[in-house]
């Protein structure tokens, strides 16, 4: 069996140390996608939501969340991001959610870019519920990594 990375040598949970990894320029990509009906989307588009623009706010709560994984994420590392951003686009069926971390280090930063996207869904949610209750927030996933040992992009 492949030895456990957050485990120490007595079966005990532990960070793992990345101290001698190398130091590059690592990103991450996430993505989400809340399903709302088009009373919904054209009460966002004529800014008629009760609670102000659930879109900019899910934005600016999405990236302080991204700041935040640390705290919200056992053994998760904290990192000096040098960008995190969200972004959410009005589509058919509802909004889609890209949110994207960058820093320069030693681990990378999917987890900031999946807990921004997940923060800003449910953002939006808390936003919108006194419009529409039966909001689906969906496929949360990772969409892309570079850096460190190997890259990534979803299929």
């Amino acid at each position: 069996m492949t030895k456990l990375s957050h485990y120490d040598d007595e079966g005990r949970i532990s960070m793992v140390d990345v101290g001698q990894k190398d130091v590059t320029v690592r990103r991450a990509v996430a993505a989400a996608k809340i399903i709302v009906n088009a009373a919904t989307l054209d009460a966002i588009r004529k800014k008629q939501t009760p609670k102000g623009d659930p879109l900019e706010i899910a934005r600016i709560a999405g990236i302080m969340a991204a700041k935040r994984t640390s705290e919200l994420i056992p053994l998760c590392h904290q990192i000096a991001l040098s960008k995190a951003d969200v972004r959410a686009e009005i589509v058919e069926d509802g909004i889609d959610l890209t949110a994207e971390a960058v820093t320069s280090g030693q681990t990378g930063v999917e987890m900031e870019a999946l807990t921004a996207v997940s923060v800003a869904a449910l953002t939006i949610y808390d936003m919108l519920k006194a419009v529409q209750r039966d909001i689906t927030i969906t496929d949360i996933q990772l969409v892309e990594k570079t850096g460190g040992k190997s890259d990534y992009r979803a299929g």
